[in-house]
């Protein structure tokens, strides 16, 4: 008698190890957010569960590629969950500076920048079966994009640059309001020094994946068109 390999199902998915590691960013980001928001004088707290959610995302990749469990499933969730973290960690900086409102508005406009280039950045290169940051997905992208996309230390300098800039402004927010933590006052104004180039780098990159992403779309509806 032959014996069939088991066939996967939805579930085998659902519960693969890197979707489980993704399921915990998602509650140390939530967790985070409830101390951030309801309880700031935990903020060391909420930092250090926001810093490993961010941190996971690591980890959930090297597990997918190492394990053979890559997923659409988990391309979605980590999209979705590092989407909705920074736009968490903004509304909580907000938050902090609810008396300047230029502040608030200028993270009310890195809101909205993240999620669309982001999303329309998904749309283009998901319409095409191809993944957003793979080469063939961004084979017709804008030179920037591909560049960003290709260049792993890059990519990473503007990520990570970007995350620990708002967690930079959270803590100083924090402990200025506390009047307390000097040395960390002053650490983080230095660690700004190098990470708000790498954060403005990140802006520019997000205008150019929206523009890209929305101008790949219409060429394709124009050589639709001209069939």
């Amino acid at each position: 008698m032959t014996n069939y390999p088991k066939a996967t199902t939805a579930g085998d998915v659902l519960l693969y190890i890197p979707n489980l590691i993704g399921y915990l960013r998602v509650a140390c980001t939530l967790l985070s957010l409830i101390l951030m928001i309801c309880f700031p004088r935990r903020w060391i707290i909420a930092i250090i569960l926001y810093v490993s959610s961010f941190v996971g995302d690591l980890f959930d990749g090297l597990a997918a590629r190492k394990l053979d469990q890559c997923s659409l499933f988990g391309g979605l969730l980590d999209m979705v969950t590092d989407r909705c973290s920074t736009t968490g960690l903004l509304c909580a900086l907000s938050r902090e500076h609810t008396d300047r409102p230029m502040l608030v508005l200028l993270f009310t406009m890195l809101i909205i920048l993240d999620i669309s280039s982001h999303w329309c950045q998904m749309y283009f290169t998901t319409s095409f079966n191809k993944h957003h940051k793979s080469a063939e997905g961004n084979q017709n992208s804008f030179a920037l994009v591909r560049w960003y996309y290709s260049y792993y230390y890059f990519f990473g300098y503007c990520c990570v640059g970007t995350e620990f800039t708002y967690v930079a402004i959270y803590i100083l927010a924090r402990v200025t309001a506390l009047d307390q933590y000097d040395t960390i006052r002053i650490g983080c104004e230095y660690f700004l020094m190098i990470s708000i180039p790498a954060c403005i780098t990140k802006q520019i990159v997000n205008v150019s994946q929206l523009c890209s992403a929305c101008h790949a779309v219409a060429a394709h509806d124009a050589e639709q068109k001209n069939k």
